[in-house]
């Protein structure tokens, strides 16, 4: 079994590979190392390795991780679906936000951020498929709620995220991360100028990566298998 160093250099080996082989450079796609149920001590592996940013679900959790590596100059993204008593604590302590997907969740974020801090980077999740199982707003809500959470102090809008229904089937993988490029591609046509697209993880990044990724969002193939449900 692969230790987390070895495993984040095949990870980043995959990166540079589909990058290169969708003519881009390898430098404009960002690794978000998805840490949620992992100890410390992996985080510490992967950043004495050379990973700056971690991606957490569950505020509680990443909390006590920020405590616990607080010596660490580490970037905080929170990946998960944001429920509305944590948003102050999640504006006090992360720097990116990827699933921003109602406008009463973008207006608790801005209100909470606190002043003396840059902008909380945000992206706005995206259901492409209408999914009742998962978070995100809906491809007719999208563009409304672009337009209002760029208006807010506090928030820097930065782009579009999106958790693909899973399949093995790489032309599929392909058409779902297409299908977020193309709305940010129209969303820019609108005058709403987007510079990232969150999507790919450890078994569809090169699918991503040739759709436009800019951020992939990696776990399981970083760490290994989750020891308990997340």
């Amino acid at each position: 079994m692969a230790t987390v160093p070895e495993a984040l250099q095949a990870v980043l080996a995959r990166i540079e590979a589909a990058a290169r082989a969708a003519g881009r450079d390898p430098a404009a796609v960002h690794l978000v190392a998805v840490s949620k149920t992992f100890a410390p001590p992996a985080l510490r592996a992967a950043w004495a390795a050379g990973q700056r940013a971690f991606g957490e679900n569950y505020v509680q959790e990443a909390l006590d991780k920020m405590h616990g590596l607080e010596d660490l100059a580490i970037e905080w993204h929170f990946i998960g679906p944001i429920q509305s008593n944590k948003t102050r604590l999640i504006a006090e302590r992360f720097q990116w936000v990827h699933s921003v997907d109602r406008l009463k969740i973008a207006r608790r974020l801005s209100e909470a951020r606190p002043a003396g801090l840059p902008p909380l980077q945000v992206c706005l999740q995206v259901n492409l498929e209408g999914e009742e199982s998962k978070s995100g707003a809906s491809l007719q809500e999208i563009e409304a709620l672009a337009r209002a959470v760029a208006g807010l102090p506090g928030l820097a809008l930065r782009g579009l995220m999106t958790i693909p229904r899973p399949t093995p089937d790489p032309v599929q993988q392909r058409a779902q991360f297409r299908a977020l490029r193309e709305l940010r591609d129209r969303l820019g046509a609108a005058g709403i100028a987007l510079d990232t697209l969150s999507m790919g993880m450890s078994e569809d990044l090169e699918a991503a990566i040739a759709e436009g990724a800019t951020m992939v969002r990696v776990g399981r193939a970083i760490f290994g298998e989750r020891t308990r449900p997340g």
